[in-house]
């Protein structure tokens, strides 16, 4: 048995364990003991289950030099029950960050996160006590407040200089292995750094001009809201959610063009096709100005001089590919590591439908075409997985590989242009921005997420990434993209379409034993089972039900786009005028040459 000196700073009995049933053979829920000791002078958390008295140190030790393996494990764990198996031991000087909430029901609950990334169990406090708990801790280190989470407060030594540290340093999604990584899955990159540290960690990423000595540490310990919630503005606000109705998709084109072919009305458009889509047979034309391939103001006669310049342009492009040889691609490892990845995804794209179903497909050919042309266009980037999703419902409405690529360059440049980066900074803000959603929504939902450890919503980064194209059928994509694509009514409503998806499984989620695993596979499974109408209609319900709120917190103004910093009324206005007459003077230019090279020629 190992023995150790040992003191008792703070003990508070009644603090439960909630484990989960299909993972063990005892009770989900474990009563016990938090305490605060000094074991050999250095103070600890600890949790033990009620017939432990504490003297001796619990079967896992978290410390950060472990933080390699999941925990250490003490040689005495056997003399414990089978409820010993979950005592913990957290160094105060490894304690993180802390996450304080509570359901509706009036239970609070602690979550802890180490520095090494352990996942700590969830701590509910049936009979209270977590104000004196946290009273207690302050004697040995500083709680303060995160900015994006009012709830959450991370953990400093009195002495440390590291409170003035910008938490976007710790670079929590980094994989630590290949530079390349995120080129070859940005799914398995991201999902493996989610792995390392717990939703509660990641919800706390400073933004880079938020350290934390900016402002006043926030006692934890002191109810600063109705709900016993410190920091967390709760929206009282909200009104009841509107109802909204679907339009009929976008027809008589004819009838929004002037004599020479202009757009005559293009925001009028954009409404059209948000409240109901496009006409099929119309797709084709629209969708070359939604997604830049056509200015809205340019004329007939001006778009066949863009087609036919960026034809050219296309096709040089495309040449440089095609002409290395054999022998130059196998010295630039890059350029073939590109090919192999497109290689594999072609062949696995929506190979249910049609146009690119069956070997020695035509669409398939194109399909792999365009995505090695961008790889010449947009070399640093070059193919990641996921591009060719966003690529062939494109090519499969416009039939068309030129018009394909521009819209593509379009998606990347303006659209998605950093959700493919290695750094993933886009994506980590997408996850926060729909946090920051749903926590305004519905609280209660994120609590549940938060206790099983899921509070990330990492589960949806498949959806924000590639724009829900594995959630709905084909035919349902084409007209989710297009409504996303006129950035009405705000640029972010694919997160509202998120938080529709999820408050649309709320009562599955909450009304069964779901732990992280099998909240995973339930949103998983949910492909192909979600009505596009139906989610549409609650994405733009919550939107209203938000932008109706007189006291709609700064950082959901924000994400909606109704809080624009100042410095942005200086940016230069729509450019659309501007890039068709760089398009025309590039035709005009390519003229002019053609007509010497044949004066030239001339006898």
């Amino acid at each position: 048995m190992l023995v150790s000196r040992w003191d008792m700073i703070f003990e508070k009995e009644g603090v439960y364990l909630h484990t989960n049933a299909k993972r063990s053979n005892q009770d989900t829920t474990i009563p016990g003991f938090i305490r605060i000791v000094e074991r050999a002078g250095v103070p600890a958390l600890e949790w033990s289950p009620l017939e432990d008295d504490g003297r001796n140190a619990p079967a896992v030790l978290y410390s950060r030099k472990v933080s390699e393996q999941s925990c250490q494990e003490n040689t005495s764990k056997s003399r414990y029950s089978p409820a010993g198996q979950w005592a913990f031991s957290l160094p105060l000087s490894e304690l993180y960050s802390l996450r304080r909430a509570r359901f509706s029901l009036g239970r609070n609950f602690l979550v802890l996160t180490s520095r090494g990334g352990h996942p700590l169990p969830p701590l509910h406090f049936h009979r209270g006590g977590t104000r004196e708990l946290l009273r207690a801790l302050q004697h040995y280190i500083i709680l303060d407040q995160s900015p994006v989470d009012g709830r959450l407060f991370l953990a400093y030594p009195l002495d440390s200089g590291a409170l003035s540290q910008s938490f976007d340093k710790l670079h929590l999604l980094d994989d630590g292995g290949s530079d390349l990584r995120f080129i070859h899955d940005p799914y398995a990159t991201t999902f493996g750094g989610f792995s390392k540290v717990t939703n509660f960690f990641r919800a706390a990423l400073r933004p880079p001009d938020s350290p934390a000595h900016s402002r006043p540490a926030q006692d934890p310990s002191l109810p600063s809201q109705p709900d016993d919630e410190p920091g967390f503005e709760l929206i009282t606000c909200l009104g009841p959610r509107p109802d909204v109705t679907r339009g009929r998709p976008l027809g008589n084109w004819e009838e929004f063009l002037d004599s020479e072919g202009r757009v005559k009305n293009p925001e009028k458009v954009k409404e059209l096709v948000f409240r109901g889509g496009i006409t099929p047979s119309l797709r084709k034309e629209i969708w070359k100005f939604l997604l830049g391939f056509y200015p809205w103001n340019s004329t007939t006669k001006e778009r066949e001089d863009i087609l036919r310049v960026k034809t050219d342009e296309y096709f040089r492009m495309k040449v440089q590919w095609k002409s290395v040889s054999e022998e130059q691609e196998m010295r630039n490892s890059l350029l073939r590591g590109y090919r192999n990845l497109i290689e594999r995804d072609v062949n696995r794209t929506d190979r249910h439908n049609t146009f690119f179903s069956g070997n020695d497909n035509p669409g398939l050919t194109l399909l792999h075409d365009v995505l090695m042309t961008y790889c010449m266009y947009n070399f640093d980037l070059g193919y990641v997985q996921g591009m060719s999703d966003l690529l062939s419902p494109i090519l499969f409405v416009t039939q068309n590989e030129v018009e394909s690529f521009w819209c593509l360059v379009f998606i990347f440049s303006s659209l998605q242009h950093q959700n493919f980066e290695e750094s993933q900074e886009a994506m980590k803000q997408q996850l926060l921005q729909l946090s920051v959603l749903l926590k305004a929504l519905d609280p209660e939902l994120c609590d549940f997420l938060d206790s099983q450890d899921s509070g990330s919503l990492c589960f949806c980064f498949r959806w924000l990434l590639i724009w829900f194209k594995r959630e709905f059928s084909f035919e349902d994509i084409l007209i989710l993209w297009e409504v996303l694509w006129t950035r009405l009514p705000c640029d972010n409503f694919h997160l509202l379409i998120a938080c529709a998806i999820l408050q649309s499984q709320r009562g599955e989620l909450i009304g069964s034993d779901h732990d992280f695993n099998t909240i995973l596979k339930h949103i998983n499974e949910l492909t192909m089972k979600l009505d596009l109408l139906s989610m549409l209609r609650g994405a733009e319900a919550i939107y209203l039900q938000l932008v109706r709120c007189k006291d709609l917190p700064l950082k959901v103004q924000q994400v909606l786009g109704l809080y624009v910093p100042s410095s942005s009324d200086e940016e230069s206005p729509d450019s659309q005028s501007s890039e068709t007459q760089r398009l025309l003077a590039q035709s005009q230019a390519a003229a002019a040459a053609s007509s010497s090279a044949c004066g030239s020629s001339s006898p």
